[in-house]
């Protein structure tokens, strides 16, 4: 084999997948700006307008459509054609449908349209506003797949459909979710964007608020966050069901919801609740989690009853009845929006095949302004259209008016003459077309009355050849032909918005069990256990062999617990996750991720807005509060920056009033023996960081440990050579005041244990 007769894999395995993703997004996934349209729903509309099934004609079986369109248009399988007609035809799913369906065409609980065989189609009125102008030489055309027929490369849409009904869409390496929006809102800003072209997003927001969904549902982003998805064409936005609470006999409510957000159906929200109410052990465990014993319980103690009255007339209409009427109507409604989907998320990408027939994300501006630039051609090619055929039509009267003037000559020339064709183009001063049209009308078209008829033709057709000349001739007179159009198709289209956008703030579970107290027990070795209540009897905590208790922490189930390790990291627990009765507990390793080389050293629990003095070995620490240790990270979350070989000391509670006491000091012990206390107020408030130098250390000394008092004295607890306690009073006024100090050596026994406020 020669080198002619070779190919390099690379390059071609590229260009053929280049070819296909390309075929890909523009032939299937991403729809065009101009009509809002993908391929094989343009097909459907323009075979359905072939076949006359427009408004007010008989429908006839999607087979049959469906046929039509793979036999002429469609090369592909009869479940996508099938499938997308489908979509077009259900309103739940778009805001303006444009197939009228008859029969079963899906519900909005998921359940699959009937076989095309037993359904029938036709269009819908508002198809019109894509179809109307097909005729008219608006559009361009293209051989079909085998070139037997033409197809339009788009629809002469006289509203931007790519924005009332949205699209959503999956290519090769790009995707699309346009939310459908309100018609009237959209002609008004388009109307507004033609008048004035330098309007901005803000401007454009002020008629255009948000999209507004078919089955309507309640916006409740922020309009930052609104104003960000228009302004670069990708975002979130956060969508509730509308619900309304109905009060009952003997203070009974219950809560009735009517709207439900995008892809949200009532038999999603019943399993969800069912899945909660009554959980499944989960693959690969023998019994059900902590969390879903948490979250069964809370729904159980919150829902007595939840019922789909769902019908013809109400198409969503689901019942929640709460365990008591005494609970709280807002709690209630936070817990179930919380956890179910009647809140959540829908994405917006808007992605689309451009005028210059390219996929790119636009904003706002950018859709109107192309669609606006491509209704302007369609209607300059409408009127070129019209003007052509006004024109032909005037050519063809004026040569049959001067007939008429001389219809015996005429009829002389025609009788007498062996070429009545040219004699007539000869003395008639005619061209050829007249003279055809003449030889080829009725002698009774050149009637008396007729006469007056062509008359008052020709009259009219010069004053709309006038008519039609100026509007091509002046932008500002077209653009006034456009406004009134747009209007009028507003008028006779537009509806109400269904869709609320009233700001309100995201459903969050703030209590997912009880609120009891709980006493939380941690070994030296790591192995943590819970205690329900507050008074445990310690004597009766049994450990492991070679472990004892490190740490009893008193907090409540519905309080997160922190986690602070020797390397200056911190970690956020649930104490649903934490096992409760008479065992050893479980490894607290094994609910965090705690970082090599790095052991427990204190657990945290409180308010938020609580202060600890957070400190290292190496003598520097800060102050920080409680909420900025927090993390939703099981790996934990990196607060004080340390030296190898340094390590964390227990963290301090500092209250509220001793940031503000200024006798309040900080007290400091070292290994070298040294103690330093200084005001509290020299000490800084930090989210994270090493901190500010507390007490200088000399070479080979170490911080042991430190204290916030504020009364004048304070207790020196250390521990001696055969492990009896020993303590010792100081006066902290004698002991050296200034930050960054190395202190004063003290002189006792033993090692250092930790420094005590005196009870005195």
């Amino acid at each position: 084999m020669n080198a002619a007769d070779t190919l390099d894999l690379a390059p071609y395995a590229e260009r053929a997948y280049l070819e296909y993703a390309m075929s890909v997004v523009k032939g299937r996934a991403l729809p065009a700006v101009q009509d809002g349209q993908k391929p094989v729903q343009r097909r459907i509309l323009y075979a359905m307008k072939d076949m006359g099934l427009t408004q007010g004609a008989k429908p006839v079986k999607s087979a049959r459509v469906v046929g039509e369109i793979l036999g002429k248009y469609h090369p592909h399988g009869d479940s996508s054609a099938y499938e997308a007609m489908v979509r077009m035809a259900q309103d739940f799913t778009l805001r303006y449908p444009l197939i009228d369906g008859v029969g079963n065409f899906g519900s909005r609980d998921g359940d699959g349209a009937a076989a095309m065989r037993y359904t029938e189609a036709r269009l819908t009125p508002i198809a019109e506003l894509l179809l109307s102008e097909m005729g008219q030489g608006t559009v361009d055309f293209v051989p079909n797949y085998d070139g037997a027929f033409e197809e339009p490369v788009s629809l002469p849409a006289r509203l931007p459909m790519v924005l009332l009904n949205g699209a959503s869409g999956i290519a090769v390496g790009m995707a699309t979710e346009i939310p459908s929006h309100n018609l009237n809102e959209i002609t008004q800003a388009a109307i507004a964007l033609l008048k004035k072209p330098d309007l901005q997003i803000d401007d454009l927001m002020a008629l255009v608020p948000a999209p507004d969904f078919a089955g309507g549902g309640h916006i409740i982003s922020s309009p930052k966050d609104l104003r960000q998805i228009y302004e670069t064409g990708k975002g979130s936005l956060r969508v509730r069901a509308r619900y309304e609470v109905e009060k009952l006999a003997r203070g009974q409510w219950r809560v009735i919801v009517t709207e439900l957000p995008p892809n949200t159906s009532s038999a999603k929200i019943l399993a969800e609740i069912e899945e909660q109410t009554n959980p499944k052990v989960k693959t690969g465990k023998k019994n059900l989690t902590q969390e879903q014993l948490n979250t069964k319980k809370l729904m159980l103690d919150l829902l007595e009853k939840v019922r789909d009255e769902s019908d013809g007339e109400q198409p969503v209409r689901l019942v929640f009845e709460p365990k008591s009427s005494k609970t709280e109507t807002d709690l209630f409604i936070n817990t179930l929006m919380a956890q179910t989907s009647l809140e959540g998320n829908v994405s917006v990408n808007l992605v689309m095949m451009g005028l210059d027939n390219r996929p790119a994300q636009k904003n706002l501006k950018t859709i109107l302004q192309e669609w606006l630039d491509y209704r302007v051609m369609t209607v300059t090619r409408r009127l070129q259209h019209r003007l052509a055929a006004v024109q032909k039509r005037i050519h063809i009267l004026e040569g049959r008016h001067t007939a008429f003037l001389h219809i015996d000559k005429v009829i002389k020339v025609i009788r007498e003459s062996d070429e009545p064709k040219q004699d007539l183009i000869q003395q008639f001063k005619l061209t050829e077309m007249q003279a055809e049209d003449i030889l080829e009308i009725r002698l009774r078209q050149l009637a008396r009355l007729e006469g007056f008829k062509l008359e008052s033709e020709l009259k009219e057709l010069r004053e709309e050849s006038g008519s039609l000349n100026t509007l091509l001739g002046d932008e500002n007179e077209k653009k006034k032909l456009i406004i009134k159009e747009l209007q009028s198709d507003m008028k006779q289209f537009g509806d109400p918005r269904r869709t609320l956008v009233e700001v309100a703030e995201r459903a969050t579970l703030t209590q997912s069990t009880a609120d009891e107290p709980i006493t939380l027990i941690l070994s030296q070795k790591g192995w943590l256990r819970a205690r329900a209540g507050h008074d445990v009897d310690l004597s009766q905590i049994a450990f492991k062999e070679g472990d004892d208790l490190q740490q009893v922490l008193p907090t409540r189930t519905v309080q997160t617990v922190l986690v602070w390790d020797s390397l200056g990291r911190s970690y956020s627990l649930d104490p649903a996750e934490i096992p409760k009765g008479r065992g050893d507990g479980v490894p607290i390793a094994s609910l965090i991720d705690l970082q090599n080389g790095a052991s427990v050293v204190s657990l945290l629990s409180g308010s938020p807005d609580e202060h600890y003095l957070l400190a290292h070995s190496g003598g520097y620490g800060f102050i920080a509060k409680l909420e900025d240790l927090h993390t939703r990270l099981k790996a934990g979350k990196a607060v004080m920056n340390l030296d190898t070989g340094e390590t964390t000391l227990p963290p301090v509670k500092v209250y509220r009033s001793a940031l503000i006491n200024p006798d309040c000091k900080v007290v400091l012990a070292s290994a070298e023996k040294r103690l330093l206390a200084f005001p509290i107020a020299e000490m800084k408030i930090m989210a994270k960081g090493r901190g500010l130098q507390l007490m200088a250390l000399q070479d080979g000394d170490r911080l042991l440990g430190c204290n916030v008092i504020s009364q004048p004295e304070c207790v020196l607890e250390t521990v001696g050579a055969r492990g009896k306690i020993h303590t010792q009073t100081l006066n902290i006024a004698d002991v050296e005041n200034k930050r960054g100090r190395k202190g004063m050596v003290l002189e006792f026994s033993g090692s250092l244990k930790r420094i005590l406020a005196s009870e005195t």
